[in-house]
């Protein structure tokens, strides 16, 4: 098939890494940069806009939710049919998919403006938090489409043998985004509508780029004629509903840690909670963006039905992955008193509160990354259904029953080790799924 050189070279490390490490970078820094554009809010306009901007974060979450179903559903349908060789055809269902994507985005922005003013109106918010909330909103809506095609062409530029590309658009994008924080609000005092704004330009960068590669017949995919195909676009939503489902359960776990802390400790364990999030996410993108790397492979294989190159990629996989946790673990340990000082002083009572639950949540970083790459290998291998079992119960199920036993019996110590418990049953139901289907897929 025409330039496809990288899924017909021989499964060997330095093959997967060429897909793997630019998508690993770019997670990384997308999650280096979330935490930055929270701290240009905070520190140039105040604590009141970043509450409002936590408050709006289940909005924004649903059309991240959204778009990563469409985009790693679709993508796996779509590679799917390259590998059975039906090119054309999986072409069209790649326009039709983006078209989706773009009438989806074009919905939410209308109902987001008809709903922006009642969503808050019931919080008993003051009036200041209330107003950073729907300005910033009212803002961001206005790049809805841009941010649902920038998470679909990040893939689709993946599975196009375009990941270095993907890479250098997102950290143009997250350069772009701090930047336009620093002239919009400093510079120009635009306050938070200035945050929206340098946000939704950011995002915007692989949205705009990802139009121009993908208008190119010489690319891998390309846009054609559309062809709607139901089934296609059932399949692109079954196989993605896990991450879907991943996505929104985080604000809801989120609020349930915080709820938890603030019965325990106080505001300080929130505060406690909130970096130990950060230095959870950080190295979590690790996992995420090998998983995002290496799912147009498995995809691509399995539609090929070449059981032994699919069989060598899982393998290699699960070694990269048992490295990468050794490392995490040891670094995470080892690096905790510099990485909370970052956020807190040691003279402050989160600063050791902090510490203290990073040593022990750092041993969920031993069991999350398998769990990650068996989510994203059965959504890879057009299997939604234990794809989302598999999500869902590691994102809520597990940490729901965690959260409420384990403090009952160790108080704060088992706020913390909720999640490497969860993390660790994830683990197990993640083996029993990878031992059961393993004949089926032939991996």
């Amino acid at each position: 098939m025409e330039n496809q050189t990288a899924y017909l070279k021989p499964v060997t490390l330095k093959n997967i890494l060429k897909f793997a490490v630019p998508t690993i970078a770019m997670t990384v820094f997308m999650s280096f940069y979330t935490m930055v554009d929270g701290l240009f809010v905070s520190n140039l306009i105040g604590t009141d806009a970043l509450s409002a901007i936590n408050l709006t974060a289940p909005i924004i979450q649903l059309v991240t939710a959204i778009s990563t179903m469409l985009a790693t559903g679709g993508s796996a349908v779509i590679m799917k049919k390259m590998g059975e060789q039906k090119c054309e055809e999986a072409r069209e269902d790649f326009t039709c998919l983006i078209l989706v994507n773009v009438i989806v985005g074009i919905v939410m922005c209308a109902l987001g403006y008809l709903m922006v003013e009642r969503i808050f109106a019931g919080m008993n918010l003051s009036v200041a938090v209330e107003g950073y909330c729907v300005e910033y909103l009212s803002r961001y809506l206005v790049f809805v489409v841009p941010i649902l095609l920038m998470n679909n062409f990040t893939l689709y530029m993946i599975a196009s043998e375009k990941a270095t590309l993907s890479l250098i658009c997102s950290v143009t994008g997250g350069v772009l985004n701090m930047v336009l924080d620093y002239v919009f609000i400093a510079g120009l005092h635009m306050g938070i509508s200035g945050a929206a704004i340098a946000t939704g330009l950011g995002y915007s960068v692989t949205a705009i780029v990802g139009l121009f590669v993908f208008s190119r017949k010489k690319s891998l995919l390309h846009f054609k004629k559309p062809v709607f195909r139901l089934k296609v676009l059932a399949n692109a939503a079954t196989n993605g509903c896990s991450e879907m489902a991943t996505a929104l359960v985080t604000g809801i776990i989120t609020m349930m840690f915080n709820w938890t802390m603030l019965r325990y400790v106080g505001e300080d364990g929130v505060a406690a909670v909130t970096i130990i999030m950060y230095v959870l996410m950080f190295a979590s993108s690790l996992y995420t963006g090998y998983s995002y790397g290496v799912a147009p492979m498995l995809s691509y294989y399995y539609g090929e039905e070449n059981h032994e190159k699919l069989h060598k990629l899982v393998s290699v996989s699960l070694q990269v992955i048992s490295c990468i946790s050794l490392l995490t673990v040891a670094a995470s340990f080892l690096l905790t008193r510099p990485l909370v000082s970052v956020f807190a002083r040691p003279d402050n009572p989160v600063y050791e509160l902090a510490v203290a639950g990073n040593r022990i949540c750092t041993t969920a970083l031993l069991f999350i990354g398998f769990n990650i790459f068996a989510s994203g290998m059965f959504t890879a291998l057009s299997n939604g259904v234990v794809s989302a079992v598999l999500a869902f119960s590691r994102s809520f199920v597990f940490m729901l029953i965690t959260m409420i036993v384990l403090p009952m019996f160790f108080g704060v110590n088992g706020i913390w080790l909720a999640t490497p418990a969860a993390e660790l049953m994830a683990l197990a139901l993640s083996t029993f799924m990878f031992l059961k289907h393993r004949k089926r897929y032939g991996y």
